[in-house]
């Protein structure tokens, strides 16, 4: 009976992984969807290497630092590891997992792996545009392999939050909050792309290459969603995790569902008609904001979060492009951030979270991300410019970086 639970929960480890892997497609049909025709070959490859450039980093360090079996500091720093990938017969001897293993460590590498690309894909849509490939590709080393790890030991790895009370079940801060903190500190850094915005502030539209790519996107992301959030259940093998991973199902849909509805609501009103990017971007709000705690919410209450995601990520893109000039080419700044805390600090509503250590949480995740974020592509951009010249961005990331264009025909 042991041997048929644990390989029950092996597989079901395995699938949800499988989804949330097949989320990197969502992201990066999202993006090249709302991107500009010209630079869509170039978002595509982004997406491509940042993937497997996480994949590589998790598996040579980021593993053993976000589940450590010592410290240097402690609840802070995690220890770093010695082994490069995992044992093929037992869990390596650097791991300290953080909670009693009821499936094979290979089966929780691959589920923990593509949760590392998913912040990741957060900073590609946020600097589409206007950032060359290579230094890009240098800071997913750095966050992929060392900054999105330590701070997801704080939490998933027994670091101080988790020993304090600090619940994000599936990552609304600790993934989403995380790469769009990160986010952030590049597009300070590299600005926004040319053209975007006027000598008086006033902001231009740059319309994406293809709506329904977008909306595709959309859609993969929603189903890698179950995935991302029904997973986090970790076992599916009694009747109770059972029954709340359907539970973690339903609310997952349900706030989705409730994101785009209350941001198609609040574009009719304001502007008398229907925007489908906000549609976009209220399911991934929804999404976002029930992260943090999918199990707990009635399915009405879900929809009630998911609401309040959309219309706060309504409001929160409008608010950065038109009054701080701050270019997000997908809103994905406002979607995982201000959508990531959110989520986090609704948890207490419906559990017994402390609101004290959820704000912590968020402060410690967001400083931390911002800050190491900030820092390393100052460092970067010191060596080699990360802003693609005004010359590129005329004729197109996908000339000057990748060589194919995507759409040669409209030239």
């Amino acid at each position: 009976m042991e041997e048929i639970k644990f390989a029950l929960d092996t597989f079901y480890a395995v699938m949800a992984g499988a989804l949330v892997m097949w989320m990197a497609a969502g992201f990066t049909m999202l993006e090249a969807g709302l991107v500009q025709k010209k630079d869509v070959s170039e978002i595509v490859t982004k997406n491509l290497g940042l993937y497997s450039i996480a994949c590589i980093m998790y598996l040579a360090c980021g593993f053993v630092l976000m589940y450590p079996s010592g410290t240097f500091i402690d609840g802070i720093i995690p220890s770093i590891g010695t082994a490069w990938g995992l044992a093929t017969d037992n869990p390596i001897e650097e791991i300290g997992m953080a909670y009693g293993m009821d499936y094979s460590a290979q089966a929780d590498f691959f589920f923990q792996v593509v949760f590392v690309a998913t912040a990741m894909s957060i900073v590609s849509g946020a600097v589409a545009g206007r950032m060359k490939l290579l230094p890009f590709f240098i800071f997913a080393i750095v966050l992929t392999g060392f900054i999105y790890p330590i701070q997801g030991y704080w939490n998933w790895g027994g670091g101080f939050l988790a020993a304090n009370g600090y619940s994000d079940y599936a990552g609304s801060g600790t993934v989403h909050l995380c790469g769009a903190a990160a986010a952030l500190a590049v597009v300070l850094v590299l600005g926004p792309r040319n053209g975007k915005y006027n000598s008086d502030g006033s902001s231009n539209g740059m319309p994406g290459s293809n709506i329904p790519m977008a909306a595709l996107g959309a859609w993969i992301l929603w189903l890698g969603w179950f995935g991302f959030n029904g997973g986090s259940e970790l076992v599916v093998s009694s009747e109770a995790s059972a029954i709340a991973v359907s539970q973690v199902f339903l609310n997952t849909n349900m706030a989705a569902a409730g994101g785009v509805v209350a941001a198609l609501m609040a574009s009719l009103i304001l502007t008398g008609k229907m925007d489908v990017t906000m549609a976009i971007n209220g399911a991934i709000a929804g999404l976002v904001a029930i992260t943090a705690g999918p199990s707990a919410p009635s399915g009405g209450e879900a929809v009630i979060i998911g609401a309040l995601g959309g219309l706060l990520v309504y409001s929160s893109i409008l608010y950065f492009d038109r009054k701080l000039n701050l270019d997000d080419p997908v809103g994905a700044i406002s979607a995982h951030g201000i959508v990531g805390i959110f989520g986090v600090m609704v948890v207490p509503f419906t559990s017994d979270a402390s609101f004290v250590w959820q704000f912590y949480g968020v402060l410690a995740i967001a400083g931390f991300s911002f800050i190491m974020s900030l820092v390393t592509i100052l460092v970067i951009n010191k060596f080699m410019p990360i802003r693609a010249s005004d010359e590129e961005q005329f004729e197109g990331l996908d000339v000057s970086e990748i060589g194919v264009e995507a759409y040669p025909e409209f030239k």
